[in-house]
């Protein structure tokens, strides 16, 4: 039997007031989107995210009937006495994913409403351990840098070849440093800073 590889297509990154912060394309024949389209599309998926969460309907909590000795004759149904979420143990969250035949949209929304939106085909596997896999490289190398300003576009050139997954890039900044990082047999990597 033929093994099958199923795609991602797309990764979104968008901040808790919901501005794009980090957008990127894995599938080269995608069709393009304008920069302005996915701010659009980021701020829109940010208020559906928002309403799905706020119309979680609540069912009433009925109080316990009466018992037939203390009950009044203008007492013949019970009252609720407040409202409860159908899974009270598990907190309110909006929309997690969404899907059709032809993609799969994933939502994993942090503690601090940063929101990770994967796009995949349909029958991909394991989507929450690739978006939980995408969150801990964000958390190490976004979150980390001293020089990340927290709410802003993601600029780090190093996040964009980690979440590419590519096995030996090179790169140059615009600074006056070039950098050149070569991934070697062992798994470890080469650093080398070339002053221009």
């Amino acid at each position: 039997m033929p093994s099958i590889t199923r795609t991602v297509f797309s990764l979104i990154v968008i901040n808790k007031a919901g501005g794009l912060i980090y957008q990127r394309e894995f599938q080269p024949g995608l069709r393009k989107l304008s920069t302005n389209d996915y701010l659009v599309l980021a701020g829109t998926f940010h208020g559906v995210h928002a309403i799905t969460r706020s119309i979680t309907p609540k069912i009433p909590i009925a109080q316990p009937a009466p018992s037939p000795a203390t009950s009044s004759p203008s007492a013949t149904a019970p009252t609720a006495s407040g409202y409860s979420y159908p899974n009270p143990g598990v907190p309110v969250t909006g929309l997690d994913y969404l899907e059709t035949d032809k993609f799969r949209l994933t939502c994993f929304q942090t503690l601090t409403g940063t929101k990770f939106l994967l796009f995949t085909d349909p029958l991909t596997g394991n989507v929450e351990n690739i978006v939980q896999k995408i969150y801990e490289l964000y958390a190490d190398y976004v979150m980390k840098n001293p020089f990340y300003q927290l709410e802003m576009p993601v600029r780090i050139r190093l996040v964009h070849i980690l979440v590419s997954g590519d096995d030996s890039v090179s790169y140059t900044k615009t600074t006056h440093f070039s950098r050149t990082i070569e991934r070697t047999q062992q798994g470890g990597s080469r650093i080398q800073d070339k002053q221009k």
